[in-house]
């Protein structure tokens, strides 16, 4: 049954894209600071993350007004007016999605920007009978559907955050910093709970290992024995470690480490963004908490699954970091001994610079 839906949902996205042909323009398309633009990005938190430095770009250097068309679970990364003026929220459906383009219809914009980096049947749905001058996205199978189109950089080759990056040499950013980093504003409110944490909690003010245990999914997880190890191992250095959460996987968490008073957990994606700028090495599997990293420059070794892909993965795009990377659908088979021939001098290097 599977099959048969994907086999009609290609056939009506190619149908969809053969009968709404956007008519395409050729040269850069000139935004100024009385446009009205749109992004799109729907998906994840890292998902969201990873455009945040092309969104940053066009607000803080043209000045226009800007809307994010976001997903329920990650709008709020786009939450600041550093970043957005206005966001829209995606609903699933039918019904949802024609109201929706019956409102970006009313909105009238100069532009809308797709900053997936491959088809989404959804947004192709959006593109089609939106009314709006400009249609900008990367080269895909649905490029029939924009006024204009960047390639696509090479996803073997370029990290993700490059290429969606790449779709500012069809507009008129002209002082663009070549920092391009990942962009996020948490409240100040969540910085003094998280500050007040670390102050009663870690007086001596040593060298922190966050150990982030949680990811988008059960395959990312490392094992509840695994991070002992690591947790004891790390006793042998003069660090003191502590064990990030998701409110899902806290019994993981006191498995893991019995000292409850180092262990970080919080609802708030804000507290747990401030969390990251307070300790002084990331050890996380493949999820939206190395972008955070990424944020405040903070050294990361990661675990990878890439899995049934030759994409590059996702690192740390403005942080020094190491991998440990399987080719198998989850990190199980991962062991202790492997991470530690690469953690160790990596650890190391990081105490040595401090």
């Amino acid at each position: 049954m599977k099959k048969v839906e994907i086999f009609f949902r290609k056939f009506l996205l190619k149908l969809l894209i053969l009968l709404n042909s956007a008519d395409k323009k050729p040269g850069k398309v000139n935004l100024s600071k009385d446009s009205k633009v749109l992004f799109i990005r729907l998906n994840r938190i890292g998902d969201a993350l990873v455009t945040t430095p092309l969104i940053y770009a066009v607000k803080n250097e043209i000045g226009c007004r800007v809307f994010v068309l976001a997903d329920a679970k990650n709008y709020f990364v786009f939450n600041s007016p550093k970043l957005a003026d206005e966001i829209l929220i995606f609903e699933k459906g039918f019904f949802p999605l024609w109201d929706l383009i019956r409102k970006v219809n009313k909105l009238k914009f100069d532009a809308v920007i797709d900053l997936h980096d491959d088809v989404s049947t959804t947004v192709s749905y959006l593109l089609a009978y939106i009314r709006v001058p400009n249609k900008i996205g990367l080269q895909k199978e649905n490029s029939k559907l924009y006024t204009n189109t960047v390639p696509r950089l090479d996803s073997k080759k370029h990290h993700v955050i490059e290429r969606v990056m790449n779709l500012s040499s069809i507009i008129n950013l002209n002082g663009f910093s070549q920092d391009i980093n990942i962009k996020y504003f948490p409240v100040q409110g969540a910085l003094r709970k998280v500050d007040s944490f670390i102050q009663n909690n870690y007086p001596s003010k040593k060298f922190i290992v966050g150990i982030n245990i949680s990811a988008g999914s059960d395959a990312r997880f490392w094992g509840i024995e695994n991070f002992r190890k690591l947790t004891n191992l790390l006793k042998n250095y003069p660090v003191d470690y502590l064990v990030l959460s998701s409110t899902r996987d806290l019994n993981h968490a006191f498995q893991i480490s019995h000292d409850k008073k180092k262990i970080f957990y919080s609802p708030s994606f804000d507290e747990f963004t401030c969390i990251i700028s307070k300790i002084d090495l990331l050890f996380s599997p493949d999820t939206s908490t190395i972008h955070l990293a990424s944020l405040y420059k903070k050294p990361v070794f990661g675990l990878y699954v890439q899995y049934n892909t030759d994409d590059i993965i996702w690192y740390p795009y403005r942080s020094d970091y190491e991998t440990i990377v399987t080719k198998e659908p989850t990190l199980e088979n991962i062991s202790f001994e492997s991470v530690l021939e690469k953690f160790i001098p990596f650890l190391e290097k990081q105490l040595r610079q401090k």
